[in-house]
């Protein structure tokens, strides 16, 4: 139990570096996404003008946004990543309901990804006071934003990610996250370092309501452990040994978030070390999946999310099967019921070839990879956005 605790309390909505957790406005019958050609994804992005989507009735927008250029750095002196958060204000006077978002990262080639997360009013001055106390604007937040309030996995404080191939997102008519009267925003960016330090602004726009039908949507976190050994013939690199690859993850971001890639080996089983990994979660309370997606970073292959899997009722709710980091977007799901007992299992594929064929990792030799924040580690990751009764 005290590990369950444990991974409970830092598996947070970062270790989860990041995807779009959201539903699409109209949910489709099919949810394997199935792509049809490998990754080729260098270290940065491009990002296309964004239409957003025409509000709804009783719909509002506002825009939140890094309130002055911000240029990364590793934090820690060492590495190619910086996770920084940000305190912005949307100023919403009256309990709300967030139905959409538009994440618009400014730089691109540096942010890796965006999470927001939610700040109620009970942890306002919490969140003020440690920007305040913090040079500059916003703090350093490897995995997680920093806060009180985010240490869950069966309700994460996320109103809303994004990630490469990410656009704006709308939750199904009378869906939405709840959004209190003088709640505030903390914006986490993880910047890439790989090509370089580049300044950013980047921004985000909410699409609100307040209308009191609308129906609470819940972020659910399920990580699983990475545990990929090195090629045999590309075993030189001392971080090759997992103990010496684990202790590099802490040198860069930490003993907290550098403990994940144990925590989550004894949580989910121990399974040996090889490129497929996996955990199965038991639900606790009833509970309706509306949209589901996965991540990995670079190195990421496949991955899968079933229900119940072994019995009669089993059902795949995600199987991507050829893995692209620049094609994160979240898949609707028709209404998907779940009860007590009944179980979700997520399954990850690694392959440490693909270092051979991306030029984000070129010169970058094998390492033993296990659950880590930055770019060149890796994450096995899925998301389920639910509703309960």
């Amino acid at each position: 139990m005290r590990v369950l605790a444990a991974a409970t309390a830092l598996l947070t909505a970062t270790a989860l570096a990041a995807c779009g957790s959201t539903a699409h406005d109209h949910p489709s019958a099919h949810t394997t996404t199935t792509p049809t050609h490998a990754p080729t994804h260098a270290a940065s992005h491009s990002a296309a003008p964004v239409v957003n989507k025409a509000l709804r009735p009783g719909e509002r927008r506002v825009e939140v946004k890094v309130p002055k250029t911000y240029t990364p750095s590793p934090p820690t002196g060492v590495g190619t990543d910086d996770y920084h958060c940000f305190l912005l204000d949307p100023k919403v006077t009256k309990d709300s309901f967030v139905t959409g978002f538009n994440i618009r990262p400014g730089n691109p080639d540096v942010v890796h990804h965006v999470i927001l997360f939610r700040v109620p009013p009970d942890r306002v001055a919490e969140a003020k006071r440690k920007d305040a106390e913090t040079p500059g604007q916003g703090w350093t937040c490897f995995g997680t934003s920093g806060l009180g309030n985010d240490r869950t996995i069966d309700d994460a404080p996320w109103l809303g990610a994004w990630a490469p191939g990410g656009s704006e997102q709308v939750y199904g008519k009378g869906l939405g996250e709840e959004f209190k009267a003088g709640s505030m925003i903390v914006m986490q960016v993880h910047y890439n370092l790989l090509n370089g330090a580049e300044p950013d602004r980047s921004a985000a726009e909410l699409r609100l309501t307040s209308d009191p039908s609308t129906k609470a949507l819940e972020t659910v976190l399920l990580p699983a452990p990475v545990e990929l050994p090195c090629r045999p013939g590309h075993t030189s690199n001392k971080l090759c040994d997992r103990a010496a690859a684990v202790a590099d993850v802490k040198k860069r971001f930490g003993d907290g978030p550098g403990s994940l890639a144990d925590l989550l080996h004894l949580l989910c089983g121990g399974a040996p070390a090889g490129p497929t990994q996996s955990c199965t979660r038991t639900i606790q309370s009833p509970e309706t999946i509306r949209g589901v997606a996965g991540h990995m970073h670079l190195l990421g292959r496949s991955i899968k999310i079933e229900v119940n899997p072994g019995t009669p009722r089993a059902r795949t709710v995600l199987n991507i099967k050829v893995w692209d980091f620049d094609n994160q977007g979240s898949v609707p799901t028709p209404p998907i019921h779940l009860k007590n007992g009944d179980t979700v299992k997520v399954t990850c594929t690694h392959t440490q070839a693909l270092r051979d064929r991306l030029p984000a990792l070129q010169g970058i030799p094998d390492k033993y990879v296990v659950w880590g924040d930055g770019t060149t580690d890796e994450m096995c990751l899925g998301i389920l956005l639910v509703t309960r009764p």
